[in-house]
């Protein structure tokens, strides 16, 4: 490529990197896999194995769900929810201390820029652990007035689930992780969470950190494996009461279709297919560099990207060439070079699937004004591009592709905005969505419209850990962040006192 890496290893990178294979963390403890097998993890910068880690399985899930119904029944029920709060705060601040050595981890597994995971990742995984460290304390329920008689007393209680499941995609590992973790551990369950196989190594460092921060053994058990083995286990066991899940829609359905043996909780955060509408009025000087990061940050690997675009006619050919100059000077390259604004995709099967994409694209009449082809190797890139002479027919414009390809198309009826609306909304998805004008009326009448978890006006992949995020249609179910997630993880009792 273009670029090679230029700066030092945090020594604690080198460190962690050094001697054997990376262990499961179970029960508070470091431990081989029972069948002691093992893989390798990719650089995607370089194709070439940055260490290894060991495959758990079906006899590792069922060590840590023992390990977690032991901390439910006994060291963990018996923290106060302050004390949850202050174990979260303690992860909270080793994870500050440790941000730099998370943040070359994650580029390293990864692939993206580490000056991203410096400014994102990290510091916004951080935060969430904080903000549901003030929810620990803040858990009620209440006293509810009946019509039994003025001598029967009816409460409820928030309870946790119990041992939760929770299962992770490989774009945004570490803050994913913490999506997963501060919610539940905030309402007082205990976790196995698996990190994907493809980006094992933060999730692991992490384990470091909660053992450091002082949880009680077995609230927190991190295990590294595959899908069909470890993940399958997970959902079919039958004491895990819940499990949560991101990653593509396909999967989000075997989970389904697995988790119903026995009823559990399922909580899904899925693909998206997200339109990006460009009205003329729009604040050029904003909404071109935010169109360019709602599809290009993470090298387009991000569920909510705005991977439809849909400009005004009158301003599309001059939108789409200023999209196109800038594209084609963003620096690409090793994510440890402080220069790179755009990294490799996570994998060689990622590669090849958006290199896929992008000669169905051609196939299919679509032109595009920059990049188009992969770049050969080392390591899997491909360049940001964009295609014009796109309809929705188009297979680019109806799949979800994962990489950082975008399809433009015009629209007209600017006086109904009727149109772009029901193109919008022309998808199985329905994560997210973005929205650019300066007329307020406007944008409020078209998100209210748009059939999305999110919508973005005037702005693009705008994230809190205050806010709920989560889709609409085959995008999933249930929501993350926010007040909303503790409903995913808590349970309602009801509870009657006869005074009399």
């Amino acid at each position: 490529m273009t670029q090679t890496a230029n700066i030092s290893l945090d020594p604690r990178v080198e460190a962690f990197l050094a001697g054997g294979p990376k262990k499961l963390f179970i029960g508070g403890e470091f431990v081989a896999s029972a069948s002691g097998k093992t893989f390798e993890t990719i650089d995607p910068a370089t194709g070439k194995a940055i260490t290894s880690v060991y495959e758990a399985d079906a006899e590792d899930v069922e060590l840590a769900v023992q390990a977690a119904e032991k901390t439910l029944a006994g060291a963990w029920a018996k923290v106060t929810p302050s004390e949850r709060g202050r174990l979260l705060w303690k992860l909270a601040d080793l994870m500050e201390e440790h941000a730099e050595a998370l943040a070359q981890l994650e580029t390293i597994d990864n692939g993206k820029p580490v000056t991203h995971a410096r400014v994102a990742d990290i510091p916004l995984a951080i935060d969430h652990f904080r903000y549901y460290a003030g929810w620990s304390t803040k858990l009620a329920g209440e006293v509810i007035n009946n019509s039994a008689g003025p001598n029967m007393l009816t409460y409820t209680r928030r309870e946790p689930v119990g041992v939760v499941g929770q299962i992770i995609p490989w774009n945004f590992p570490l803050l994913l992780a913490a999506w997963k973790l501060g919610a539940a551990l905030a309402t007082g369950n205990a976790v196995i969470l698996k990190s994907a196989e493809q980006t094992p190594l933060t999730a692991i460092y992490l384990a470091e950190l909660i053992q450091q921060a002082g949880f009680p053994e077995g609230v927190v058990n991190i295990i590294t494996g595959f899908g069909p083995t470890a993940g399958a286990a997970i959902t079919n066991h039958p004491r895990i009461r819940k499990v949560a899940f991101t990653g593509s829609t396909e999967v989000g359905k075997l989970i389904m279709q697995q988790a119903a043996g026995n009823l559990k909780r399922v909580s899904l955060e899925l693909g998206g297919k997200s339109p990006n509408i460009i009205f003329p009025d729009a604040d050029f000087s904003k909404a071109i560099p935010g169109a360019l990061m709602g599809i290009f940050f993470n090298q387009g690997q991000v569920c909510c990207a705005g991977s439809r675009l849909f400009v005004h006619k009158k301003v599309y050919d001059n939108v789409l060439a200023d999209m196109t100059s800038f594209a084609s000077k963003m620096k690409q390259g090793n994510g440890l070079d402080e220069s790179t604004e755009i990294g490799p995709l996570v994998s060689s099967e990622q590669f090849a699937r958006v290199s896929g994409y992008l000669q169905k694209g051609h196939e299919e009449g679509a032109t595009s004004l920059t990049g188009g082809a992969p770049l050969d190797g080392p390591g899997y890139f491909v360049p940001p591009t964009i295609f014009a002479d796109v309809n929705e027919r188009m297979t680019i414009a109806r799949e979800e592709i994962f990489g950082p390809v975008v399809a433009a198309m015009p629209f007209d009826d600017e006086a109904q905005i009727a149109d772009v609306i029901r193109r919008a909304n022309d998808t199985e998805y329905g994560l997210a969505a973005g929205v650019w004008t300066t007329d307020l009326r406007k944008a409020h009448k078209v998100a209210h419209a748009l059939e999305a978890g999110t919508v973005w006006v005037n702005c693009y992949n705008a994230l809190d850990a205050a806010v709920p995020f989560g889709g609409y249609k085959q995008s999933g179910y249930g929501r993350e962040m926010g007040s909303y997630a503790l409903d995913l993880y808590t349970q309602v009792k009801a509870v009657w006192v006869n005074l009399d």
